[in-house]
């Protein structure tokens, strides 16, 4: 039986879409007449086949030489490039739907990488010719958009795109008649020719004259407005403006409420605010979990500005090998060694000018006691000798560390990144973004800054700076540098950077006998957790008891050790029973008093946050991580690459960084934007121009998994402003190439006689899953008016698949390569 129509396929070309016509059984009988029956049959069944409804989808990501895309047809979802989405159509015109000949029509795409592995057999050169197609000035350009982290610009209201007639009157008196933009029920924009300005502060009136057939205005019916915003072109200025004195119970509002209501989907809602929103909070989502830098929180002793010390530190998996190096021996937090009064007074007046400052540490143990020995950068300036001489002996310990310090100005009226458009949030999406409470904000006026640690440690340093000697060193003055845990020193709390789902309340493990009482009966057992409000308790026998039921708890064991609170008779309701009647979760039940069981649990836990793991200390002040997490947010200036996957291979096309981060015009961000040929974006040559450095990134993201811990590649960038071509101008090597002193001196020595020298530590991890809960309010929004943005946002953040910070390391770098000259 022969099934291999290949020899058909011009037949099979000929009666695409025909056999559902009335004419196709006397065309196809004429064309086939040369062939038997048996063929002519298994022919028409297959031409019915590809004419059947298909209901699969196409995803060719990996699978073709193209850059796909998502490609929505009659509601079903596909992955294709432009060949392909071409070829779909063409086909689906043919065909009248979308049916198997589609399908395969599309997925035998000649581009496809099993079509060109089948032709490079007669024509090997194709392969090269596609590899080839670039240009040079293509290859010498990798544009990224610089994104900007806690970007979030909220509306009161929702704005419709609707262009309709207006006239202005001016302060002057002068009238002007143009159209609108946007509306929404108490703001406007609109165009006007730069003949006439407008400033912020202006005020206007605007008669509504697109309006006339749906609202009876009355004569003198003009609406005062004031200019909040002006973007000036060319030949244009857009205005934003704001209405003003609105007199109660205003019947044009209330009409403006009900037309945008009536008619939003028609006209649009303007999303442009929740789509920048959306796309920088996933990128914040995946790049804050991330970081190698430890966020330290200073407090204000008493609203004193020069007293100050480290009070919360922010960890991630990433930094906490950072954060265990600064504990004690009893496991303590001691960055008061690392972050100190005078420490900070230094790095105030390096943040003017966006310089970090170099701490050089190394711990002693003696009897079981460890001691810190610190030494930054500025505290020997004026004694070289003894500062080469201390390098060199901390190098020689494996302890040895260095931590680059900077410091951040806190604005506490930056910790709350609202949603867009709060009005379109439901009041059970409130949770995830609640407004901060009185106890967070009380918090946050008493940090009026923080500082980054970020390890800059390479192997490499040990041995340069071992090489300094410390023959002769004053053992007397390197020992007065030691120092021990002061027991009177503040407490420092860690709190885990994260956007998981966390309980409303913190829940302490903790066994202790529980008698549970109802009606008649009662049943004894033992805690398996409790919080403020609620615990577990596994019963020795089944209960007769029920979800809803109210019982009441006695507590023996914890009774003999309180006499302040009565724990007998508490009552509490049966929230959650297990099958077997012997799991029962428990909340209390509160009347008109307050619950005893409440205040005894509240206070215990306070007395034992030492025992509480980072996620359940953040949940004693609910909302206090969120808050710390965006103030760093905003401010971040260490720039992250965010990695995309693309099918098989993965692309780099985004940096995000802080919207008030500090960037110097000098550092490396400014001299990719100065290499880049196109407005606005950035090229991430100096990273990617190099072969190997490239191909290192994509073996890490193919082998890293997202519980993995970053690893560090460093690389040193040369470029030579005065010279044009990319290639000529841009040198970058790995530094484990230099292998030698003398190699790694030679290429920071010719760098720096030519152009700019950057050292850069490159920190690769593999990202988390998205926590969509986050997400998924003003996703769910921009859908719901534009389904196409909204999906292709979706696959723009499923597609993201690690991320790469870019260290600068140039300051120690330099100041190692000075020292060994």
């Amino acid at each position: 039986m022969d099934k291999d129509f290949s020899k058909h396929h011009k037949i099979i070309a000929n009666f695409r879409g025909e056999v559902n016509k009335n004419s196709f059984e006397a065309s196809y009988s004429a064309v086939t007449e040369h062939l038997n029956k048996t063929e002519k049959f298994l022919l028409k069944m297959e031409l019915k086949r590809l004419a059947g409804a298909c209901a699969r989808s196409i995803d060719l990501r990996g699978l073709v030489n193209g850059e796909c895309q998502l490609f929505d047809f009659q509601g079903q979802t596909h992955f294709l490039d432009d060949v392909a989405i071409a070829t779909f159509k063409e086909n689906v015109a043919v065909y009248g739907s979308y049916t198997f000949g589609v399908y395969e029509s599309v997925k035998n795409a000649k581009n496809s990488f099993r079509n060109i592995y089948q032709n490079e057999q007669v024509t090997p050169s194709v392969v090269e010719s596609i590899n080839n197609n670039k240009s040079g000035t293509e290859k010498l350009q990798y544009p990224a958009k610089l994104n900007f982290l806690a970007n979030y610009p909220n509306r009161a209201e929702e704005r419709m795109n609707f262009a309709i007639p207006i006239t202005l009157t001016v302060l002057n008196k002068q009238q002007l008649a143009t159209t609108s933009i946007d509306l929404s029920v108490k703001g406007i924009k609109f165009k006007l020719i730069n003949d006439i300005s407008l400033f912020k502060g202006d005020q206007l009136s605007i008669a509504f004259t697109g309006l006339e057939q749906e609202f009876q205005f009355s004569k003198d019916d003009l609406f005062y407005f004031e200019v909040k915003n002006v973007l000036r072109d060319s030949g244009t200025q857009l205005i934003g403006c704001q209405r003003i004195d609105i007199p109660e119970n205003d019947s044009f509002e209330r009409f403006l409420v009900g037309y945008i209501q009536g008619n939003k989907r028609r006209y649009k809602i303007n999303l442009d605010n929740s789509l920048a929103a959306l796309q920088t909070r996933s990128l914040e989502q995946y790049a804050l979990v991330k970081l190698n830098e430890l966020i330290i929180f200073m407090q204000s002793a008493e609203g004193d500005m020069n007293k100050m010390s480290p009070r919360y530190a922010l960890t991630t998996k990433n930094n906490q090998k950072l954060y265990q190096y600064w504990h004690d021996e009893k496991k303590r937090p001691a960055l008061h060694y690392l972050v100190n009064a005078e420490r900070l007074a230094r790095l105030n007046v390096l943040q003017q000018q966006g310089k970090s400052l170099l701490v050089f540490s190394f711990i002693h143990q003696h009897k079981g006691e460890k001691f810190f020995y610190t030494v930054d950068e500025e505290q020997l300036k004026h004694d070289n000798a003894f500062f080469m001489q201390f390098l060199a002996f901390a190098a020689s310990k494996s302890s040895f560390a260095i931590t680059a310090l900077k410091s951040l100005t806190i604005d506490a009226e930056q910790a709350y990144s609202p949603f867009t458009l709060s009005t379109a949030i439901t009041k059970q999406q409130n949770y995830l973004n609640s407004p901060l409470t009185e106890e967070v904000n009380d918090i946050l006026a008493h940090l009026p800054c923080a500082v980054t640690a970020t390890d800059v440690t390479d192997t490499s340093d040990f041995n340069d700076y071992q090489a300094l000697g410390y023959e002769g060193i004053d053992l007397d003055r390197l020992k007065s540098l030691g120092q021990k845990h002061n027991d009177k020193e503040s407490r420092v709390d860690e709190i885990t950077l994260s956007y998981g789902h966390q309980r409303q309340e913190v829940r302490f493990k903790y066994q202790t006998p529980v008698t549970i009482e109802s009606k008649a009966s009662n049943w004894s057992g033992l805690s398996a957790d409790f919080s403020v409000s609620g615990l577990k308790v596994d019963l020795e026998n089944p209960a007769a008891l029920s979800k809803g039921d109210i019982v009441h708890l006695s507590f023996p064991k914890l009774q003999k050790i309180t006499s302040a609170f009565d724990l007998k008779q508490l009552p509490y309701k049966i929230m959650r029973i297990s099958k077997d009647k012997k799991v029962v979760n428990l909340r209390v039940s509160v009347k008109e008093h307050q619950h005893i069981g409440r205040s005894f649990f509240k206070l215990l836990i306070d007395k034992n946050k030492n025992k509480l793991t980072p996620d359940e200390y953040a949940m004693l002040t609910p909302g206090l991580s969120a808050a710390l997490r965006t103030l760093y947010a905003v401010n971040m200036e260490i720039p992250t690459a965010m990695v995309q996957s693309s099918g098989s291979r993965y692309k780099v096309e985004n940096l995000v960084v802080g919207t008030h981060g500090y960037q110097s015009h000098k550092n490396l961000l400014s001299a990719m934007l100065r290499l880049s040929d196109r407005h606005g974006y950035y090229n991430l040559y100096p990273m990617l121009g190099n072969l190997q450095v490239s191909n290192l990134i994509d073996q890490h993201m193919k082998k890293l998994m997202a519980s993995d811990t970053a690893v560090s590649e460093l690389i040193y960038i040369a470029i030579d402003a005065s010279i044009t071509d990319i290639e000529k101008s841009v040198t970058i090597k790995q530094v484990s190439e230099l292998n030698t002193p003398q190699m790694r001196n030679f290429f920071i020595k010719n760098a720096l006689k030519q152009g700019d020298f950057y050292s850069l530590q490159l920190k690769l991890s593999r990202s988390d899953e998205a926590h969509m809960e986050h997400l998924n309010p003003e996703l769910a929004y921009i859908g719901s008016y534009a389904i196409h943005r909204g999906k292709q946002l979706e696959q723009d953040i499923y597609s993201v698949a690690g991320l790469v910070q870019l260290i600068d390391v140039t300051q120690e770098t330099l100041l190692r390569y000075k020292l060994t000259q």
